[in-house]
């Protein structure tokens, strides 16, 4: 129930191309539109590790006996492999490039966020009545 509540990435792809936009706005009203572009590519960059996270998870925890050791050496070579792209790029294009690495860790707030809440308030809504109402609870009008 809780991973198809939690993550949405079309949504976080619509997110992720809406801060681009403001990204690219707020860093050319200040003369380096091109920080914005980089910004949105390590925004993109999270969305498809998030994504390889969904995919490797699935075939990890699909075998009979999933081991947890496995599906940490997964996320640490993907993470090994996306850190240092972000970072030849945020070297290789300096300091704009440096948006990659920011784009990153918004990303990466943006997911947490947008996951936690989802989740967040499915628990609270299981102190619900089971018939699905809401009576004995003091915050029924919110």
């Amino acid at each position: 129930m809780f991973p198809s509540v939690a993550f949405r990435p079309i949504r976080l792809l619509v997110i992720s191309v809406a801060l681009t936009a403001v990204a690219i706005a707020a860093a050319g009203w200040l003369g380096h539109p091109m920080v914005g572009v980089f910004i949105g590519i390590g925004l993109l960059m999270g969305l498809l590790n998030a994504l390889l996270v969904r995919r490797s998870v699935a075939v990890i925890t699909a075998d009979a006996h999933p081991l947890k050791k496995k599906l940490a050496l997964n996320s640490a070579g993907r993470l090994l492999v996306i850190s240092v792209i972000g970072l030849i790029i945020a070297f290789a294009f300096r300091p704009e490039g440096l948006g990659v690495v920011f784009g990153l860790a918004l990303f990466q707030l943006l997911l947490v966020f947008s996951t936690a809440l989802p989740v967040w308030q499915k628990l609270r809504a299981g102190g619900a009545d089971p018939d699905g109402g809401t009576e004995g609870r003091e915050d029924s009008d919110d």
